[in-house]
């Protein structure tokens, strides 16, 4: 592989790296407030539309400080963070839902839970990059 293109995937994989750092400090927060609100108050549904919420504001202001090079206005990308976030909570909400119908999942909330932010993590990588900076992938 040239070195170009090995800088590219360095520069990728470091990129992703502060990725899942400030997405596991947003992530700890949706992760924790959801089980709160699962244990105490709602049902898993409802519950991971609070939590993800709060996640995702959280994400924002955290990404663009120390993730993605902001290449538009802060309010146009928080407008387009909000509808990536937005599906990523209907995938997330999705998910949730379709394990707790499953036996197994019924009582272990934080595996369901788990499942749906692990799965939905590349799915926010992407497009928020886009968000961002207006690329998926190449890093020139």
């Amino acid at each position: 592989m040239s070195g170009f293109w090995q800088n590219k995937w360095v520069q990728l994989f470091l990129l992703k790296g502060r990725f899942a750092m400030t997405s596991s400090v947003a992530t700890a927060v949706d992760y924790v407030l959801y089980l709160v609100l699962v244990r105490n108050w709602l049902a898993p549904v409802p519950a991971n539309v609070i939590s993800y919420s709060v996640g995702m504001v959280i994400n924002f202001l955290l990404q663009k400080r120390f993730v993605f090079t902001l290449q538009r206005s802060v309010s146009k990308a928080f407008g387009l963070a909000i509808l990536v976030s937005l599906g990523g909570m209907v995938l997330s909400t999705g998910i949730i839902y379709l394990l707790s119908r499953v036996d197994f999942f019924v009582d272990r909330q934080y595996l369901a839970k788990l499942s749906a932010t692990g799965i939905v993590f590349f799915y926010n990588f992407y497009l928020k990059r886009f968000v961002f900076e207006k690329r998926f992938i190449t890093s020139d």
